[in-house]
């Protein structure tokens, strides 16, 4: 069989092989995950599960394709669509699927004669062509004995390297190798600690713009140092060699540096032990108690202090102090226990006492994972022999500044916030203190019994309920909405003349099966990055709160006159989605009511959805939990005009509700203010 045949009838094989789920069959048709779950539903020939489980199946891809053809649903697989599939399907896995990519594209960006004279000859030819060329390529920009497998001669390979460079023709090298990376991370959450790219940035700047040659010794997927800019050379090490050979590649394509990365325990097997750099930038571990305890006792990196067993992020430090040259920079991200833990105070006690710890910064809560917890950073210096150490730690708190708003639109006030306060005291020493926010705390103050470095208890409290003039404010707001849910009270009730009239009734699942209306239940997860509407958003009236899980899923997105149900607590809810909340992922716990226009009203439907004895109609009990089945939920058969003489009521209702909840915020906020006012004295009794 002739060579060229043979690498054809394996790639079919491979594609044959492939399968997707129902999110990429979206992706492949141009269309939402909805139409996919409709066209199973009501076409009888629709491919059928070939794996995955009853609540995610996956599909043969070679099916799909045949069936959307056949349907007039797809003219061809977009191009991005088909190299991801080959990722996803190669035997080898996506990671070995995506070293091999990476590196033909790094031979397509910096060779591109070399890689045109490759793809002129046939698979079998190229396999065997190829291989001096990318040593060649990557030693160029990795360095000799790097860490990267080689691609190995097999024709098998070369179809997918093909099709990766006639993605980098259509996006870019390094755009592309980031679409295939940001699929393998989005279809793997679970698998990757990754460090959000606002973070990143963040702690690149606090690094400063002199740095030159950077290390990370956790490297991880290289977010990091992919943040670094004006860097001649980047140190990077993972203990998991696919991590390391990622992160390589990825730096490698994203810019000029030289890089440098080794596949290897930063703690235990050092690989760039003689190296110093201008600033160590590290998300390390958390919590690890198999950090080397035991066979690193005496190591000469321990010049703070042996970290005890449980303080493997100590470890981490001085590690990174070990590397930095006289007055470099390292940024880690810590655990917020690190600051305050007993068994690390002789530690802390000696980095503040010889000016190697700097500044303590405690991020808000949702910043990096685990996104409950409030993390720290740690900014450190490596001291100069003889210098005097400063006399002070600069110390920051952010919480405030996210605490009532989404940390994705708070972020860069965040970002700046922290590093106007980096830069001032890094100039000059000092901060204008700011109540609640950051302030520099002298040494002395820092070293007692404890050694507690946790900044809220160091920073003075804001001023009480934001001041006199603050206060004022709220109070003027408060009449205002006061007056306004004064004007918004409803007429008194009137009994229908002629006694009550039952008009015929519907179900919800019944409009669903007619299509007049989309059903959806809410995941909170999915591909992108919108907010997530929680149950409590719902409840309370608020704009989306949530952060999205990422997970492979295409996610369904609010719009205008789409209808919020919580499925869980029994209470009688149904919110109309409007312009300030569209755009948001329906979160756990809710469902989605989407009508058509030309047959339901958003509000007349909202309204009777919240009836009392519709709600305990179509709820079940589970324990101590009640679940509400939303598609038993009832609602009559009314013309449109008429109901959209219920849809003006119903909304009327909800502008005074809302007005109502916003005076009972207000009115809290007041007597709050009030209270904290007059115990700190910045209001007066009178």
């Amino acid at each position: 069989m002739p060579e060229e045949n043979a690498a054809a009838e394996v790639t079919a094989a491979e594609v044959a092989a492939a399968e997707v789920t129902a999110a990429e069959v979206a992706r492949l048709a141009g269309v939402g995950r909805a139409a996919v779950s409709n066209w199973r539903r009501r076409h009888a020939d629709f491919p059928k599960p070939v794996g995955g489980t009853e609540t995610s199946p996956s599909f043969s891809l070679d099916e799909v394709e045949h069936w959307l053809r056949a349907q007039g649903k797809l003219a061809e697989v977009p191009l991005r669509e088909r190299v991801w599939q080959q990722i996803a399907a190669h035997p080898g896995g996506a990671v070995v699927a995506l070293v091999q990519a990476g590196g033909a594209l790094l031979v397509v960006r910096d060779r591109p004669t070399d890689w045109l004279e490759l793809t002129a000859v046939s698979d079998a030819r190229m396999a065997t062509l190829l291989r001096p060329v990318l040593d060649q390529a990557l030693g160029a920009r990795l360095g000799p004995g790097h860490a990267l497998a080689e691609i190995p001669p097999d024709p098998a390979a070369m179809p997918l390297l093909r099709a990766a460079a006639a993605l980098a023709a259509e996006l870019g090298a390094r755009q592309a190798f980031e679409f295939l990376l940001g699929r393998h991370l989005d279809a793997n959450p679970r698998q990757y600690t990754l460090t959000p790219d606002g973070l990143a940035a963040l702690m690149a700047a606090l690094a400063g713009p002199a740095a030159r040659t950077v290390l990370d010794p956790a490297c991880g997927t290289g977010s990091l140092l992919r943040a670094v800019r004006g860097a001649t050379a980047l140190y990077a090490q993972d203990s998991a060699p696919e991590l390391a050979a990622l992160a390589a590649l990825r730096l490698a394509l994203n810019g000029t540096p030289q890089v440098r990365a080794a596949a290897a325990d930063s703690l235990r097997a050092d690989a760039f032990a003689q190296d110093t750099v201008d600033a160590v930038l590290c998300h390390p571990p958390f919590n690890e108690r198999a950090w080397g305890h035991e066979e690193l006792a005496y190591d000469p990196r321990w010049e703070y202090g042996f970290p005890a067993r449980t303080e493997s992020e100590l470890a981490w430090v001085q590690h990174a102090l070990a590397h930095l040259r006289e007055g470099g920079t390292a940024v880690l991200l810590m655990p917020p226990a690190v600051a305050a833990r007993r068994s690390g105070r002789r530690i802390r006690a000696d980095l503040l006492r010889r000016g190697a710890l700097r500044a303590v910064v405690a991020l808000p809560a949702g910043a990096a994972p685990p996104y409950g917890i409030p993390l720290h950073l740690w900014v450190l210096r490596r001291p100069a022999p003889h210098a005097a150490p400063p006399a002070g730690l600069l110390l920051i708190d952010t919480a405030a500044l996210a605490a009532d708003d989404r940390l994705r639109s708070v972020w860069p006030a965040v970002h700046e916030a922290v590093q106007d306060a980096w830069s001032a005291y890094d100039r000059t020493g000092s901060v204008a203190q700011a109540p609640g926010v950051s302030r520099v705390v002298p040494v002395i103050e820092l070293l007692d019994d404890d050694v507690d470095l946790t900044p809220a208890r160091h920073l003075p409290p804001p001023t009480g309920g934001g001041g006199p003039a603050e206060l004022t404010a709220v109070r003027e707001r408060l009449g205002e909405t006061l007056g306004r849910a004064a004007r918004l009270t409803p007429p008194a009730a009137a009994a229908p003349a002629g006694g009550t009239v039952r008009p015929p009734m519907t179900t919800v699942g019944e409009l669903a099966r007619a299509g007049a209306l989309e059903l959806h239940t809410g995941t909170g997860g999915g591909t992108g990055s919108a907010p997530v509407l929680t149950e409590q958003d719902v409840s309370t009236g608020s704009g989306p709160t949530g952060t999205l899980a990422p997970t492979a899923d295409e996610p369904v997105l609010t719009a205008p006159g789409d209808v919020l149900v919580p499925l869980v607590g029994g209470a009688a809810i149904a919110r109309v989605v409007d312009e300030a909340t569209a755009g948001a992922v329906p979160g756990r716990g809710l469902a989605l009511l989407r009508p058509d226009p030309a047959a339901l009203d958003p509000w007349f439907l909202a309204g009777f959805l919240r009836g009392t004895a519709n709600t305990r109609r179509a709820s079940s009990h589970a324990s101590t939990a009640t679940r509400l089945d939303v598609r038993r939920l009832r609602l009559p058969r009314l013309p449109l005009a008429q109901q959209q003489g219920y849809g003006l009521r119903f909304q009327a209702l909800a502008e005074f509700e809302d007005a109502l909840r916003l005076a009972g915020r207000l009115g809290e906020q007041l007597v709050q203010g009030f209270h904290d006012g007059l115990s700190d004295g910045t209001v007066t009794p009178e």
